[in-house]
């Protein structure tokens, strides 16, 4: 998995890291700890390129990961670290079945929802992202850029919009 991916929807903050890039969030995902924006502006450079690059996959590695955040935090922060208070949503894992939110978030842009098919060519990260873009606490307006960037993004009418989702035929 290359989960280190910078993506050109971030690009107005991945050359200086300046927010969380999608990457990080995954990783933050794994590890269930909560990162405001005030902490990692805290964080040099150095941390923040560090945070990007390294491995969180294994367990082993999300322990190492989670007990190096944890640290982090503490020292430039001047803080605890705080778990994640909801489960991380995991629906990016099954690559046969497009989340019903990522079908809605879709469709509300003017965008097809991607077929099974090409969701499952998505790589983890990339189906991660989709889900994370269609939450409401956030704007969403990388999700059509993300879907563009991806190769996923086709244009749909409004008669065409609601009748995949509906009839669940996703192809």
């Amino acid at each position: 998995m290359n989960d280190v991916q910078l993506f050109a929807f971030e690009s107005d903050f991945v050359s200086t890291l300046r927010c969380v890039p999608m990457a990080v969030r995954f990783k933050l995902d794994a590890c269930a700890i909560k990162l405001s924006l005030r902490q990692w502006s805290r964080f040099t450079r150095s941390d923040r390129q560090d945070l990007l690059m390294a491995p969180c996959e294994a367990p082993a590695e999300v322990e190492a990961y989670r007990a190096g955040l944890v640290a982090l935090i503490a020292l430039r922060a001047g803080e605890p670290a705080r778990a994640l208070v909801e489960a991380a949503c995991e629906q990016w894992k099954d690559a046969h079945n497009v989340p019903v939110s990522v079908i809605h978030q879709a469709y509300s842009v003017g965008l097809a929802a991607p077929s099974r098919s090409q969701w499952a060519r998505l790589t983890e990260l990339q189906r991660f992202v989709l889900l994370k873009l269609t939450r409401d606490k956030h704007d969403n307006l990388n999700f059509a850029p993300a879907m563009s960037e991806f190769g996923i993004a086709e244009a749909t009418s409004r008669a065409d919009q609601m009748q995949p989702w509906l009839l669940g035929a996703l192809a």
